[in-house]
């Protein structure tokens, strides 16, 4: 790997999503930090490596999500794969375009991602960009998040730059005290924070998006980009602190992956040169795109 490569960790599974007609179903892959990578990849330059991290099974699901990677260009020569394990799957609802889940991962194979130090370690050696989730933590024991931890703390050292998402999902977790303790020990660790502003208020009682970027560099991280679904965008941190007002609205179809497509945008733009308003913009106008459109992956 080099310098001009992503590295994106966390959970793919299988996606049950809408297929316009009643009890269809369409079969899909997809999850927060893959999406992203998907994302990502369809808007780097050719030149940019994006890789996944993860684990799956030996079965037949299994094997599509590592077929449905690579022909979408993404490099899976760091899934590892468990024999006792299988992918998770989840499925999309949705009420006048704002989605909710249900989820069979209890079994979930990425839940031992981090089970092989070594097998991380070399993932993570020489990467430019290290991305993961609170998603990615909140499916870990407690052993598992800090093994990734340690070693994001390793590969930030030696150069790579560390982004992470709180995604924050309490459902994953044994209480919201101990979800927000992990996130903020994640925070530490980050030079970039992608939080969105409502899940910040919610668990963290931030006031306003002022609060979350002062909490956030105050654990440590070198920048933060409050996401508010539509709403102005504040950041703040390193590279200076600012509001990007008067974005476009648009009355959703399907939200799933607004997140994860607008961290892709931001990425791909900050490395296409732009600075962080202009990355915004262009990170808001990715996710307009993709809540106009069923499902996680939009083409």
């Amino acid at each position: 790997m080099t310098a001009t490569s992503i590295l994106s960790i966390g959970e793919a599974m299988v996606e049950l999503s809408t297929a316009g007609q009643p009890e269809l179903w369409r079969l899909g892959i997809a999850g927060d930090t893959l999406n992203t990578a998907w994302y990502l990849r369809r808007q780097l330059p050719l030149d940019w490596q994006v890789a996944y991290f993860s684990r799956v099974g030996l079965g037949e699901f299994s094997q599509k999500m590592i077929d449905f990677l690579n022909a979408e260009g993404i490099d899976t020569a760091h899934i590892g794969r468990d024999p006792q394990r299988e992918i998770a799957l989840y499925a999309i609802s949705l009420k006048d375009g704002e989605r909710s889940f249900t989820y069979w991962r209890d079994t979930s194979a990425a839940k031992g991602l981090a089970d092989d130090p070594e097998a991380l370690a070399q993932a993570l050696q020489g990467v430019g960009i290290a991305y993961f989730s609170g998603i990615t933590l909140g499916i870990l024991p407690e052993a598992g998040r800090a093994a990734l931890l340690a070693a994001l703390q390793t590969a930030r050292r030696a150069g790579t730059q560390v982004v992470f998402d709180p995604n924050l999902r309490p459902r994953l977790w044994s209480s919201n005290a101990a979800m927000c303790d992990a996130v903020e020990a994640a925070a530490a660790i980050s030079d970039l924070i992608l939080p969105s502003f409502d899940d910040e208020a919610a668990f963290f009682g931030d006031a306003d998006p002022q609060a979350t970027i002062a909490r956030y560099l105050g654990c440590g991280s070198g920048q933060v980009v409050v996401k508010a679904g539509g709403k102005a965008i504040h950041y703040g941190g390193a590279e200076g602190a600012g509001l990007v007002d008067g974005l476009a609205l648009a009355v959703p179809v399907d939200t799933t992956s607004a997140g994860d497509s607008f961290n892709a945008g931001y990425l791909a733009a900050r490395i296409a040169g732009d600075d962080v308003a202009g990355a915004i913009r262009k990170a808001h106008e990715v996710s307009l795109r993709v809540i106009s459109q069923h499902g996680a992956l939009v083409r």
